[in-house]
């Protein structure tokens, strides 16, 4: 079947929001942009769609292509299509939300990629295409929805002590959090477990670490 038609449409693309919790910061994955338009600026990783291809499955494989991650859960956020949003033809993206933990990204930048870093969302560069506005609107959505026990199980790694939990709680929701208040919750959730080791910081005193139930 020929994909040809009367009247000119808009291709499509898919773009992968990233976000991690790096020494207590909400940080976002990025690449360099390595072709025109924008060659040197950074963006959200993504690409276009194949004509076979599902959304998903394009999102999936352009994250994996220009950043060597393997993404789990993938949350649509939405699709945005502002006519002048890219140089080249009128696009539509759609953009997608994904957690990881730190500890777990192995980043490797490919395809039309140059390079691929975690940046502190209160530190980005400056960004290619309407991306700074997309990262505004999914940084908004992730504080609406994200609660505890996500941050506890998709963004901490193994092993964690209960400040450093607090910290990305704060982190992600961009507030600051009732110490005492935030023990108490996690005792109700019944969240999380202690794991029988404890942190070796120096002269420090050392912090249990704990682990989130299965």
């Amino acid at each position: 079947m020929p994909y040809t038609y009367e009247h000119p449409h808009p291709a499509v693309t898919v773009d992968v929001a990233v976000f991690t919790v790096s020494d207590g910061r909400l940080a976002v994955v990025l690449i360099r942009r390595a072709e025109w338009p924008h060659a040197g600026k950074w963006a959200i990783p993504g690409g276009f769609v194949g004509i076979d291809e599902s959304l998903k499955r394009a999102a999936w494989r352009e994250l994996r292509e220009e950043t060597g991650i393997k993404a789990g859960v993938l949350e649509q956020l939405g699709a945005f299509g502002r006519p002048d949003r890219d140089p080249r033809e009128r696009v539509i993206t759609v953009v997608y939300i994904s957690l990881a933990a730190a500890d777990r990204l192995r980043l490797e930048a490919g395809s039309d990629a140059s390079d691929a870093r975690l940046f502190y969302i209160d530190d980005l560069p400056e960004l290619a295409f309407d991306h700074s506005r997309i990262l505004e609107h999914a940084i908004e959505r992730l504080r609406d929805r994200i609660d505890t026990e996500a941050v506890a199980r998709q963004l901490m790694p193994a092993r964690f002590t209960l400040t450093d939990l607090q910290r990305a709680c704060e982190a992600v929701s961009g507030d600051t959090i009732d110490k005492r208040n935030f023990r108490k919750k996690l005792k109700t959730l019944d969240l999380v477990e202690p794991t029988g080791g404890e942190t070796q910081s120096g002269a420090h005193r050392p912090a249990k670490l704990y682990r989130v139930k299965s």
